[in-house]
């Protein structure tokens, strides 16, 4: 009898599935039948993302996960940065289990520590306090763009320059307050995940420090980490895009790609 395997994948902050690189592709070809979520506030202008709270993106990833569930005899889990996150927290809310699927977190950022971030980075805590304030400030998706391949930063600052829609080019500090929400509840409920977890997080992340893959290699019960060695934060499109491919894909059970 043939298994059927589907995959939820969660794109980050202010993204697309641009954010997941090649992996609908490649999981397909393996199998796998995926399936995007286009979070709300998303897909639109910067400003849609400014009345967005956490709550609204895990509602749209529940209802999108149960009526995906029932159809599959394993349904995995996959969450890019802010989408790992959404990932976890979305796993812990649907009790998802072994038997059901896996988790797959990609460079997600349980602390905003990494060697990009500027040291007054705290002080959008007491920002968030002043009323209005949040909605206003804007933070610019800068150099760069997470990608340490030179040609591929080039083709993106280009996408960007042209006003592509593939990734906001600002959000409003009122969503990195959500993240910073997403963050502490990672922090006190990680040792609740009843499913393996994979989690793959590059050395040189510039926007979140491997202290994060640490925090959930440490607190997941079953969790296999993997350093990525060539590639910043958009791991998925960088240098070090086939080996997350490929360890991807032994972990749902599948044979690894040929190398190119």
């Amino acid at each position: 009898m043939t298994t059927r395997v589907g995959a939820l994948l969660i794109h980050g902050l202010g993204g697309t599935q641009y954010d997941l690189g090649g992996l609908h592709r490649i999981l397909k070809k393996a199998g796998v039948e995926t399936h995007g979520v286009n979070l709300p506030g998303h897909g639109g202008q910067p400003e849609d993302l400014v009345p967005m709270h956490v709550e609204h993106w895990l509602d749209a990833l529940e209802q999108q996960y149960r009526e995906l569930q029932p159809q599959y005899d394993q349904l995995h889990v996959v969450g890019m940065c802010m989408g790992g996150l959404l990932a976890l927290l979305l796993c812990l809310r649907v009790q998802h289990d072994a038997q059901r699927g896996k988790l797959v977190l990609l460079a997600s950022p349980v602390y905003i520590d990494g060697w990009s971030i500027p040291w007054y980075a705290g002080l959008r805590y007491p920002c968030y306090l002043i009323p209005g304030l949040p909605a206003r400030i804007k933070v610019d998706e800068g150099e760069p763009f997470g990608i340490k391949n030179a040609l591929i930063r080039a083709v993106v600052k280009a996408k960007f320059e042209r006003g592509d829609d593939f990734h906001y080019r600002w959000i409003p500090l009122a969503c990195v307050r959500q993240v910073d929400r997403m963050r502490k509840m990672v922090i006190d409920h990680a040792t609740e995940i009843r499913t393996p977890t994979l989690i793959m997080h590059a050395r040189e992340d510039e926007l979140t420090s491997l202290r994060s893959a640490d925090f959930l290699q440490a607190a997941i019960p079953d969790a296999t980490s993997v350093v990525l060695e060539n590639s910043y934060h958009m791991i998925c499109v960088d240098n070090d895009r086939d080996i997350v491919a490929n360890r991807m894909l032994e972990f749902f059970g599948y044979a690894p790609r040929t190398q190119r």
